[in-house]
């Protein structure tokens, strides 16, 4: 596990020290994704990002039904910021999923580090299309 912790803290020092500038300074915004709990699909299910930089994925839900974001894959492949919900922010040592109990908006402040396409999905609804991928280049 050690070797592992390692492994990652020199990838991500790596990819930061390659970095132009203040990283935390500016973050591409994605396009908000909206999670639709009548139809069971996202407003957009498909996100490019580039290792290296960094990013604010929106996730924003209607609040009709409880549903559990994971996106293990992605977390464990990204450097995690912060997370801010409702207007107050987590600064989290890694992340495995988000959950909506009522509507609201969840903010994730990210740095890809790892190549390769990573999935997330709504827990439970995976096959009936509440499902979707990062693409990291």
């Amino acid at each position: 596990m050690r070797r592992i912790f390692w492994a990652f803290a020199c990838s991500l020092l790596a990819t930061l020290a390659n970095s132009e500038g203040n990283l935390a300074s500016d973050a591409t915004r994605l396009t908000d994704m909206e999670i639709d709990s009548d139809e069971l699909a996202f407003s957009i299910n498909e996100f490019e990002v580039e290792t290296g930089k960094y990013y604010r994925w929106s996730i924003v839900h209607d609040g009709r039904e409880e549903f559990q974001l994971l996106a293990p894959d992605l977390f464990r492949n990204s450097w995690i910021n912060q997370v801010m919900v409702n207007d107050l922010e987590v600064q989290p040592f890694g992340l495995y999923a988000v959950e909506f109990d009522d509507e609201g908006r969840i903010d994730i402040w990210f740095v890809p580090i790892r190549p390769g396409n990573y999935a997330f999905w709504i827990d439970g609804y995976r096959e009936r299309g509440l499902a979707g991928t990062f693409i990291m280049r």
